[in-house]
């Protein structure tokens, strides 16, 4: 895997956990084609040093997933992966944010955002407004 010598010195200065992670936050970047407005928050998720070089190398984001300890591809089951457009780290370069192009939704359970779910003040769930884009099922199986 060939990562450019300007991304390995960028991924260097970045301050981890001590176990390794970098928090991702993914926002869906400027497309006309796309139904999602710029901007909008798509998910939140941890990244490990493998995780950004796989992203830089193919420009598709990966993650590292702690419930399943291991690596993984968006998409790599449901196919709505996520295009890296830009990429910008926070000012103590301990968390990061990444705007990109999603195909279908980002989240598991259908949405096109992970931040469907409104709640009030008192932390109350308040009414879905929005359609899922896609049964689970009908991609992840049962």
């Amino acid at each position: 895997m060939s990562v450019n010598p300007s991304i390995t010195s960028a991924l260097d200065a970045l301050r981890y956990t001590p176990d390794g992670l970098i928090a991702a936050i993914v926002q869906q970047a400027a497309d006309p084609a796309a139904s999602t407005p710029a901007g909008r928050v798509l998910m939140f998720a941890w990244m490990n040093r493998e995780a950004l070089e796989r992203t830089f190398a193919t420009g598709k984001m990966h993650y590292w997933s702690r419930s399943r300890n291991r690596l993984w591809l968006k998409g790599e089951t449901s196919g709505h992966v996520q295009e890296v457009v830009s990429w910008y780290r926070d000012c103590d370069g301990d968390a990061l944010l990444f705007a990109v192009r999603q195909t279908g939704g980002a989240c598991h359970t259908g949405y096109e955002s992970c931040f469907f779910q409104p709640l009030d003040f008192a932390g109350v769930a308040l009414p879905v407004r929005e359609d899922k884009r896609f049964e689970p099922e009908a991609v992840y199986g049962v």
